[in-house]
């Protein structure tokens, strides 16, 4: 077909922390387009958290193969197509990979329509790991309402800043984001209307809760996990819900994962704490993207994009994100 497709493939699963020698640079020809089968040019990827627990053998999301591209979420167009529901031009989004060109089943694919948003916010604050989790968690599993205290952690990161947004735009009346460095923390004020934030890495994050929410906290939407949520446990209402979205603090020692000391809390307090995963909320999607849409246009939500470029940089982003190095949206355009 005359293309070339350029990717970066798992050589070796990390132990710990994620280095750029877990990862190699390749370039394949590719072949005769199988029947049933799009051919993309792949734009932008999302470097989400989830692609760390890829890079894990055991992985609960479909895992990375030795000698594979690494899973990622991504927008492209459609270069060939050998699939009924999809022609050449059509901008798609999907589980694209980290590399320039994928060759999908055409089932796999979601057409998009660029004329609603650019292909780039489809993998933002209306895509599937972004928006859409950030709406179901704070709407359907935090249930957020009118006047209540609501705690966001990585509240700087693509769905924590979006999180603490929705929750404002629900009525919560006092909105604390919890992130690391001063840069972040007026973020999430200036930027994003937080009606507070902590800075993890200089404040004490207990002290500053009671100081913030005195009151005690209604909803802890959080993407941390550690002694964070530790924390947070320790100030919770009657009533409280505890929305378990991630955990970023535990991805890379997975073997030694440690939950929450204070969890009986939650009995003392008439608590929940649960966890969710987006897909769980499929016959939704429309619904949220409509609502997300529109908080975009009005400007009511605000969603930052940080892009680096360049596949062959697929390993040193990764690491960004799990070193917390960007605000809002972490893109790779390949």
């Amino acid at each position: 077909m005359g293309f070339v497709n350029r990717k970066i493939v798992l050589v070796e699963r990390p132990k710990g922390r994620v280095s750029v020698e877990n990862f190699a640079y390749t370039e394949e020809e590719i072949g005769d387009l199988p029947d049933g089968c799009v051919l993309i040019e792949v734009g932008v990827l999302g470097i989400d958290a989830f692609i760390r627990t890829t890079l894990n053998e055991d992985s609960f999301h479909q895992g990375a193969q030795i000698g594979g591209a690494i899973p990622a979420l991504g927008v492209g167009v459609v270069l060939d197509s050998r699939f009924d529901g999809l022609a050449a031009g059509d901008h798609v989004f999907g589980p694209l990979g980290s590399q320039t060109h994928a060759v999908m089943p055409g089932g796999f694919m979601r057409k998009i329509d660029v004329s609603v948003a650019p292909p780039s916010v489809w993998l933002g604050a209306l895509g599937l790991t972004t928006g859409l989790t950030a709406y179901m968690g704070v709407i359907e599993v935090g249930r957020v309402k009118a006047g209540e205290t609501v705690v966001v952690s990585a509240a700087a990161g693509a769905v924590g800043s979006l999180a603490g947004q929705i929750a404002r735009l629900r009525g919560a009346t006092n909105v604390i984001g919890i992130a690391g460095g001063p840069e972040k923390s007026r973020f999430l004020t200036d930027e994003l209307g937080y009606t507070a934030a902590i800075d993890y890495k200089y404040e004490d994050v207990a002290e500053r809760l009671d100081a913030l929410a005195p009151n005690g906290i209604d909803v802890f939407f959080d993407n941390v996990g550690g002694s964070v949520l530790d924390d947070v446990l320790m100030r919770i209402k009657e009533g409280s819900r505890i929305v378990i979205c991630g955990a970023i603090s535990q991805y890379e020692n997975m073997e030694s994962v440690h939950g929450p000391r204070n969890y009986l809390k939650l009995a003392e307090r008439h608590a929940t704490m649960e966890g969710f995963a987006v897909f769980h909320f499929s016959d939704r999607y429309a619904e949220a993207e409509d609502q997300l849409a529109a908080w975009v246009r009005s400007g009511e939500l605000v969603m930052r994009e940080h892009i680096e470029r360049g596949v062959e940089n697929f390993p040193r982003v990764l690491q960004m994100l799990m070193t917390g190095g960007h605000h809002g949206k972490l893109l790779l355009a390949v």
